[in-house]
């Protein structure tokens, strides 16, 4: 097959791929708060509460701790942002530390994948049916790893492996396999 007919079979392919660093380094993504949803301590978090804590803190401000204890910081957070679901969050963990290559471990194994925020409240308001807490601004100062999250939907999303790599370079030669043989 001439590289210009390989060239138009690929051109009207209309799935888009995305390869974001899988490199085996620790890295990972997911949502540390859901905007909306009612935790197990009767709190919910708005829209817009983290706004001013991130502006001011900025991702290197906010620390990454495991189960909340401060003397176990375990890597650093490299995105932290408000979108229309959530607090989203992207971090590495740090490999020089124990605990880390402990979590990064478990993570990959599916065996941990809570996250938790650590934070001051700013403003509140009760609902006075409900008696929910609304959280309307918050001093956000950590965010961590945990077994059990407050939110039971607050969760690591997807964990960098090394093995996606092969993975994906086995995908992507059998699709061009396939697609030099016409099917």
């Amino acid at each position: 097959m001439s590289a210009d007919v390989l060239k138009v079979a690929c051109e009207r392919k209309s799935a888009r791929m995305e390869i974001k660093m899988l490199d085996g380094s620790g890295r990972f993504s997911g949502y540390a708060s859901l905007f909306g949803e009612v935790d197990l301590g009767r709190d919910r978090v708005e829209r817009g509460a983290f706004l001013r804590s991130l502006a001011r803190r900025g991702a290197p401000g906010v620390r990454m701790l495991y189960q909340h204890d401060p003397s176990e910081p375990i890597g650093r957070w490299e995105v932290i942002r408000e979108d229309g679901r959530g607090l989203y969050v992207e971090g590495v963990l740090s490999e020089g530390v124990a605990r880390s290559r402990e979590v990064h471990h478990l993570m990959k194994a599916g065996a941990l994948d809570g996250l938790s925020i650590g934070f001051r409240t700013v403003r509140a308001r009760a609902e006075p049916k409900s008696g929910i807490r609304l959280i309307l601004e918050a001093d956000l100062w950590e965010i961590s790893i945990v077994t059990f999250p407050m939110l039971p939907g607050a969760r690591v999303g997807e964990v960098k492996r090394a093995g996606d790599t092969f993975r994906l370079a086995g995908l992507l030669r059998r699709s061009a396999r396939r697609i030099r043989a016409g099917r």
